[in-house]
């Protein structure tokens, strides 16, 4: 059912308030009677107490002014308009939007415009049948009715040609050439060699720390961790984060910031190439962006030159067999494309390598960052993931990819971790065509559409008690790992429809078994007082970074191991 209107959603269950007995059906949307949340609206998130309050930024351009004009210029609408304030400027100038789009989200339903000029907005949706009809339709041969849009433009400084913001032909050329490398032999290579012994590798690093009892900025650690392991997965090439700053971690981040800042620029000079380099915030980011591309260039050049004659026969006989191509001593998803010897110049090559460089590393280390804080600020919930790593472990200190099947509660950890902090917040599309929605609302050809991620994995009226960290809530842990298809769109962590994330099932690997692998031989501790704080960039990251103790864990007893392989039997 699609709730709409100007009324708001009432959350009328906490999990240690509840008075009824029933147990939420874990996939079934939860419809609330409408009525008052006067004080739910300015709450901070449970799980976001160390949030920095917004301050009440001024300016001509305000969200108040401009709702004005559009209402009055803009034409009539079925949808309503956000009730935006002046104090709301600081998360529209590139604060945590998505805090925003939630507040306006309970007071006006969950489908609304917000205005970015006179007469331009956002329709922003936070309905999972809405979400499915969108996401479904773009780039969709039966139905193509929506296209990147507003994400394309924002990003082509960065990303250029390369499959995550391209479309039409060209995308779905780029999309097939570049699916087949992630395939299964790969993703067993991936965990055997590069998932297991780089989080190895960080361990060492910790246990260094914790040997000098010097905390530890967790976020900045995953961030290196994720940037070596993408470097190894796709060029066959390591940067060696750890050991020493990769200029690369800061240029990622710097260019994606940018992204984000152009998509809700109200004055967007950015489309004014000759002006950039006189802006110091886009000229930093081009730098970056230049950092990067570089870098890039060099890897594919160097990879180039290794490949010869007899790598082209052997990709060419395990085609003729029907076997996955993979070189021995290379499996890079860069070997794999040139040693394929596609039709594409260097510069698309670059772009979609690009593509995957920048997404990748980005995305997981803040899903480890958050599952971390989550697990930590959760000790029952700790406690249970370490029981079961013990366990399926025993003396490894690292799964097989046996193993990883086995890390089933870990799993939920992490799925539940991407429900709460999803990366990324929002995704961004335009209608081509005139649209209608479920529900009856109507969409202009050529209005950009924000889906806000955040807002349908926070809604009341999707999850029960959504605020909390409750791994259990996606059922049996034999059951399927949700995704959007088995959940109805009501978790899209990874998109959806045919632009869905291509590396999803590589992500939640590497998460899965870098966690393992730390939570086996440390324990972590909030360094007391310090305040985390959430903003946003392409994902959600801290805003202090997120300072821990770090302690070895004692070597566990026979005993131990028993009694937590019998909790984790308990859980499931």
């Amino acid at each position: 059912m699609l709730l709409s209107g100007r009324s708001t959603h009432q959350r009328v269950c906490d999990s240690s308030k509840c008075k009824s007995s029933r147990k939420p059906a874990p996939f079934r949307p939860i419809h609330r009677e409408r009525g008052s949340v006067a004080t739910r609206a300015g709450d901070e998130p449970s799980l976001g107490k160390s949030i920095d309050s917004a301050g009440a930024g001024r300016s001509i351009f305000s969200p108040g002014w401009l709702t004005q004009l559009n209402m009055l210029w803009g034409g009539k609408s079925n949808v309503p308009v956000a009730n935006a304030k002046p104090d709301d400027i600081k998360e529209l100038l590139g604060g945590a939007l998505f805090k925003a789009l939630y507040k306006w989200m309970l007071e006006s339903g969950p489908i609304y415009l917000l205005p970015t000029g006179p007469v331009s907005s956002f329709l922003v949706i936070s309905d999972p049948a809405a979400a499915k009809h969108v996401l479904r339709g773009t780039d969709n041969p039966q139905r193509n009715v929506y296209n990147k849009g507003l994400v394309a433009e924002v990003s082509q400084f960065l990303f250029g040609k390369g499959f995550a913001v391209g479309g039409g032909e060209e995308w779905k050329a780029r999309r097939k050439a570049v699916g087949p490398s992630l395939h299964r032999a790969y993703l067993e290579v991936m965990l055997d060699r590069v998932f297991g012994s780089s989080a190895l590798f960080a361990a060492e690093k910790l246990r260094e720390a914790a040997a000098a009892g010097r905390p530890v900025n967790m976020e900045g650690i995953f961030s290196q961790l994720t940037l070596d392991i993408i470097g190894k997965a796709v060029f066959n090439y390591d940067f060696n984060s750890l050991t020493s700053d990769s200029p690369i971690i800061q240029a990622v981040y710097t260019a994606l910031k940018e992204t984000e800042t152009r998509a809700t620029d109200l004055l967007p000079l950015w489309k004014f190439p000759a002006l950039a380099w006189l802006i110091p915030r886009q000229r930093k980011a081009l730098e970056a962006v230049e950092l990067i591309r570089r870098t890039t260039n060099d890897l594919i050049r160097k990879c180039k030159e290794m490949v010869d004659e007899e790598e082209r026969r052997a990709a060419s006989a395990a085609a003729e067999s029907g076997q996955d191509y993979m070189n021995a001593s290379d499996p890079s998803v860069l070997r794999f494309l040139i040693a394929a010897r596609e039709e594409v110049d260097s510069l698309q090559l670059r772009d979609d390598l690009l593509s995957m460089l920048v997404a990748g590393h980005e995305t997981t280390g803040s899903a480890l960052t958050w599952t971390l804080y989550l697990l930590v600020n959760n000790p029952d919930k700790m406690t249970k993931a370490v029981a079961e790593i013990d366990s399926v472990l025993g003396s490894r200190p690292a799964p097989s990819m046996a193993q990883y099947g086995q890390l089933r509660y870990l799993m939920r950890c992490v799925n539940e971790s991407m429900r709460l902090y999803p990366h990324p917040p929002v995704l961004l599309r335009r209608a081509m065509v005139p649209d209608e929605l479920p529900g009856g609302f109507q969409v202009p050809v050529g209005q950009d559409v924000m889906i806000s991620v955040y807002n349908i994995h926070h809604s009341p009226a999707v999850w029960e008690d959504p605020e909390s960290f409750i791994p259990e809530r996606f059922g049996p842990l034999d059951g399927p790992v949700p995704n959007e298809q088995n959940t109805d769109f009501r978790y899209i962590p990874f998109s959806g429809g045919p632009r869905k994330c291509i590396g999803d099932q590589f992500a939640l690997m590497e998460a899965v078994v870098a966690l393992a692998v730390l939570l086996k031989q440390f324990s972590f501790e909030m360094v007391p007082g310090h305040q985390v704080g959430m903003t946003t960039g392409a994902t959600i990251h801290t805003t202090n970074g997120l300072y821990m103790h770090v302690r070895e864990r004692q070597q566990q007893q026979p005993a131990a191991a028993e009694a937590g392989e019998k909790q984790v039997a308990a859980v499931a």
